[in-house]
C-alpha cells in the first residue's frame, strides 16, 4: 500500500503520487484528510501549509493547486484500495470534534459507494467511532504506535470490534500479529521501504504493508 501515494517518487498526497503508485503495481494507498474552512476534505498530511496558512483556515478555492480534494484523490486511485486516514489529533491547530470531519468522510464513501474497497482509519479513537455511529457499514483501522504494550492495543482495537490495527513497524512482531489475528483483526504495518524487514512481515502473515516505495518494494519482493 502506498504511503501517501508513490512519496519516494512523487510529491507526497497528490494526483501524480497516487497515479503513480498504481502504475508501480501498488494494490492501495493510504492518504490524509484534513477540512478546509468551507469544510471540503481535502487532502494534506500537516495542519500547516508550507506558507505557514492552517489548512482548516483556508478556503478550499484558496489552497494551492497541488492540494487535492478527497473526491479528486478518490476517482484518481480507483479501483484501488484506499486507506483515509482522519487527522484529526490533539495539539494541532485544526483539532476540533471528531464531528465534522468522519461524517464529511463517511458521507462521500457512501457517495463513492465505496464500502468494499476502503477502509478509514485514524489515531483518535473518537474519530474512528464517530464514523462507526454514523455509517456502521465503513471499515476502520486504529493507528497505533509508541510504548503502549501491545496487547493492551489489540484488546482495545477488538474490544470496538474494528476490523484492522495499523502498527508502526517498530511494533511488530510475531506474537502481535498473532494476537491481532486471534482477535479477527487485520494487521497493516507502517511504513517500511526497506525490502529484508518486508520479507520478514509477510512471513509473520501481516495483512499489508505501507511502504513509500511501493514499485521497488514489489520488484524487490518477486
Amino acid at each position: 500500500m502506498a504511503h501517501r501515494g508513490a512519496s519516494a517518487d512523487f510529491p507526497e498526497n497528490t494526483i501524480a503520487a497516487f497515479v503513480g503508485a498504481r502504475a508501480q503495481g501498488a494494490d492501495g494507498v493510504e492518504l490524509d484528510v484534513r477540512l478546509s474552512a468551507d469544510d471540503v476534505l481535502v487532502i494534506h498530511h500537516d495542519a500547516h501549509l508550507p506558507d505557514g496558512r492552517v489548512v482548516r483556515e483556508v478556503q478550499s478555492a484558496d489552497l494551492p493547486d497541488s492540494v487535492t480534494t478527497l473526491a479528486q484523490a478518490m476517482e484518481a486511485i480507483s479501483p484501488l484500495w484506499t486507506n483515509i486516514e482522519l487527522k484529526n489529533l490533539k495539539g494541532e491547530p485544526d483539532y476540533e470534534s471528531a464531528d465534522d470531519l468522519s461524517m464529511a468522510v463517511a458521507g462521500l464513501i457512501a457517495a463513492f459507494d465505496a464500502y468494499d474497497h476502503v477502509l478509514v482509519s485514524s489515531f483518535d479513537m473518537d474519530a474512528i467511532l464517530r464514523i462507526r455511529t454514523t455509517d456502521p457499514a465503513i471499515g476502520l483501522g486504529w493507528l497505533v504506535w509508541g510504548q503502549a504494550d501491545p496487547a493492551q492495543l489489540v484488546a482495545r482495537a477488538e474490544g470496538h470490534e474494528l476490523q484492522a490495527i495499523h502498527p508502526h513497524d517498530l511494533l511488530v512482531d510475531q506474537a502481535f500479529v498473532r494476537r491481532a489475528h486471534e482477535a479477527g483483526l487485520a494487521v497493516n504495518v507502517w511504513t517500511v521501504d526497506d525490502a529484508e524487514r518486508a520479507k520478514a512481515l509477510i512471513d509473520m502473515g501481516v495483512d499489508s504493508i505501507i511502504t513509500n516505495r511501493p514499485g521497488e518494494l514489489r520488484s524487490e519482493l518477486t
